[in-house]
């Protein structure tokens, strides 16, 4: 079987690297912000191209507490619009409504699957003071015009880089091109933790030390609270082991796309339509998702032929219960594409008889 993401193989090979520096953050006697955390705060800052990088626990608070942080620096008011994708993961739109924001839902691109600028454009209302652009599956929004509209109508950008390590574009690497950008750690991210985690980076220094505070129960100085904060911090040993791992992203990102390249390049089914790219640079591979009209059928299909797939994502977040305030909505694109994806396996490791296997079992399926 060839199994969608095995976690154990992915770390394997920096096995005696993550070992040493755990035992580098227990032989410390400092577990909570330390040395490990500034250090790998300064890394990721360096490697994303930001002057700040902030580690909480996970990537959903990274999103909350920026837009937090904007509302207790005034640049955002409660009830305020978020312009956030339809057809992205639900943390996307936790983090708005968590921060007391509305978001305001936009069909995707066709191609990309990433928002629309263009949508966003016609979706921008006098209550609109925030873009949320996620890099869906490694691939970076359209960026540029993204931009350009923020610039227009003097709206923030926040990016949602979880999918998106180390995805370039023009020079500028995810997490440099908004106003701020919320990173995931989860383990199966392409720079994952052996735990929860997640970062906010940022170019701005007056939201970088807002969010130093919000994620330390609000607090500057030892028991001096300035905002009614989190308890949201990095931890010394996923911090640890995060630095590790960053060290040899570059070179997981170089397989994936190998990876992605062959799969492009050999599988020719008319039954499924396969991902598309502009510039490989932009694309870290997080995800290869094809689709198709006989989504249920294909995956029995490769079940059968011994290869794992999952749906990213069955249910748009505007159709779920927790939202059934937004469930009137309709936005076709968004919902064909929840029906149509399918993600098969890619990762750094898949040997080449393992991609000819799931090339092999794409080609072979018919109706």
């Amino acid at each position: 079987m060839i199994h969608f993401l095995e976690l154990k193989r992915l770390n394997a090979p920096y096995a005696e690297e993550l070992k040493e520096a755990c035992s580098r953050v227990i032989d410390s006697g400092w577990y909570i912000l330390g040395s490990e955390t500034k250090q790998f705060e300064s890394q990721f800052a360096q490697f994303c191209g930001t002057k700040f990088c902030i580690g909480v626990a996970n990537g959903l608070d990274a999103l909350t507490l920026t837009l937090k942080a904007w509302i207790e620096l005034g640049k955002v008011e409660k009830g305020d619009e978020v312009i956030v994708p339809a057809n992205t993961y639900i943390a996307s739109v936790l983090a708005v409504t968590e921060a007391g924001l509305t978001p305001v839902f936009v069909e995707p691109e066709e191609r990309s699957h990433n928002i629309c600028p263009q949508k966003i454009k016609d979706a921008v209302s006098s209550k609109t003071k925030v873009i949320l652009p996620v890099h869906l599956y490694g691939q970076l929004a359209d960026m540029k015009p993204i931009m350009e509209i923020a610039k227009e109508f003097d709206l923030l950008v926040l990016e949602d880089s979880a999918q998106a390590h180390g995805a370039e574009l023009d020079g500028k690497k995810a997490g440099s091109w908004g106003d701020a950008s919320g990173f995931s750690f989860y383990p199966g991210k392409n720079l994952g933790a052996l735990g929860d985690g997640g970062a906010i980076t940022t170019d701005d220094e007056s939201l970088a030390k807002t969010l130093v505070a919000l994620r330390n129960y609000g607090s500057h100085v030892k028991y001096e609270n300035l905002y009614q904060g989190h308890n949201s911090r990095l931890d010394e040993i996923q911090s640890a082991m995060l630095a590790v791992k960053l060290k040899y992203l570059p070179t997981e990102i170089a397989n994936r796309r190998k990876v992605a390249e062959f799969y492009r390049s050999e599988i020719n089914n008319p039954l499924i339509s396969l991902p598309e790219v502009d510039l490989q640079s932009a694309h870290v591979w997080h995800l290869f998702v094809v689709r198709t009209e006989h989504r249920e059928a294909l995956a029995n299909h490769l079940i059968e032929h011994g290869v794992q797939t999952q749906v990213h994502y069955p249910i748009v977040p505007y159709k779920q219960e927790a939202y059934r305030e937004y469930q009137h909505i309709s936005l076709p694109l968004a919902e064909r594409l929840q029906d149509e994806v399918l993600s098969i396996p890619i990762s750094p490791y898949i040997d080449i008889e393992e991609q000819k296997k799931v090339i092999t079992a794409m080609n072979s399926f018919m109706i």
